[in-house]
């Protein structure tokens, strides 16, 4: 059913079942950070974004991992790219619309677990294809969506913002991620780097208070034969006065 829209596709999703499929294990905490963002985030995440990073950073934001993805090896007009963890599309549609400039028959997928999310971003664009799922097992993710959309098995970028820091086993991430790339695939992340705001954890849902950049390219370089990772700077997180920094990590098998 590749023409099914995506509030048909959400009709046809039963939930408890879909977190059945994807083998999660920690259902009790995936459905809390699910009631945290739909009630609390969804329809206000892009202000928060927006008052998290500012207008200039937010660009460097999506100009970091836009020139991560097209740097050598280059991507094929036609690459098939998925923002894996793309909440309400905040930087997914400013990230594709940057691409498309550069890769015009590009194909473009987000995936989130939380449907709320997903929701905002449907109203945003049509030319993005969405489906639920989860960072720690996106191959299982895909596997539920094929049958109701035409999502690729396996895709030529994977690219995730700010998510890594919401997910429980970091190394079951970077596998999960590995598996779906195709040969020559890459992948970028950009999220926080270590800092001690514990109060994080119940404001905004996070389950790691950010990474040690050697702490990341560990455990993606037990998936990834190249892992670059830097932080980018003049740029953190500013939330009431605290304040983090980011990194972002390029990968290739």
């Amino acid at each position: 059913m590749p023409g099914l829209s995506f509030e048909s596709y959400l009709q046809t999703v039963q939930f408890p079942k879909l977190l059945r499929e994807l083998g999660i294990q920690n259902a009790e905490t995936v459905t809390e950070q699910i009631q945290h963002f739909t009630e609390k985030e969804a329809e206000k995440r892009d202000e928060i974004v927006l008052s998290y990073f500012g207008a200039e950073g937010v660009q460097r934001i999506v100009d970091s991992i836009s020139n991560c993805l097209l740097s050598p090896p280059r991507l094929m007009e036609n690459a098939e790219i998925l923002d894996m963890g793309a909440g309400t599309g905040f930087f997914t549609t400013k990230i594709a619309q940057k691409l498309r400039k550069h890769l015009p028959t590009a194909s473009f997928y987000a995936m989130d677990i939380t449907p709320a999310m997903l929701k905002m971003l449907s109203k945003k664009t049509a030319d993005i294809l969405l489906f639920l799922g989860t960072a720690e097992n996106v191959s299982a993710s895909i596997r539920f969506a094929r049958k109701h959309l035409g999502i690729p098995e396996k895709f030529d970028a994977v690219y995730s913002t700010l998510t890594l820091h919401h997910c429980v086993d970091i190394e079951n991430v970077f596998q999960s991620i590995h598996e779906v790339l195709k040969t020559n695939g890459k992948a970028v992340i950009v999220d926080l780097c270590e800092h001690s705001f514990e109060e994080f954890k119940k404001e905004m849902g996070d389950i790691h208070l950010g990474f040690q950049p050697k702490q990341v390219k560990e455990k993606a370089s037990k998936h990834f034969s190249i892992v670059q990772i830097e932080k980018i700077p003049g740029i953190r997180c500013e939330v009431s006065g605290r304040s983090a920094e980011l990194f972002i990590a390029y990968m290739a098998a």
